[in-house]
């Protein structure tokens, strides 16, 4: 199974928007995300991917912090 899901950004610069991303051949969406800044990779920030119980999108992504530099 392959294919796209948008996935919910919670946390950080980009809290509240959302990623569109492919899934793998098993149907899951990468572990983490690198949401980039104005400064490109320099300024990006990392989500981590969790699952998510209940109603609504199976996955979002938590901000853990910004990428080392």
């Amino acid at each position: 199974m392959e294919g796209a899901t948008e996935i919910p950004l919670v946390g950080g610069a980009a809290d509240g928007g959302s990623v569109l991303v492919d899934l793998d051949v098993h149907g899951r969406p990468p572990l983490t995300h690198h949401h980039l800044g104005d400064g490109g990779l320099a300024g990006a920030e990392i989500y981590e991917l969790e699952a998510v119980l209940g109603e609504g999108p199976p996955w979002l992504y938590r901000w853990r912090g910004p990428a080392p530099s």
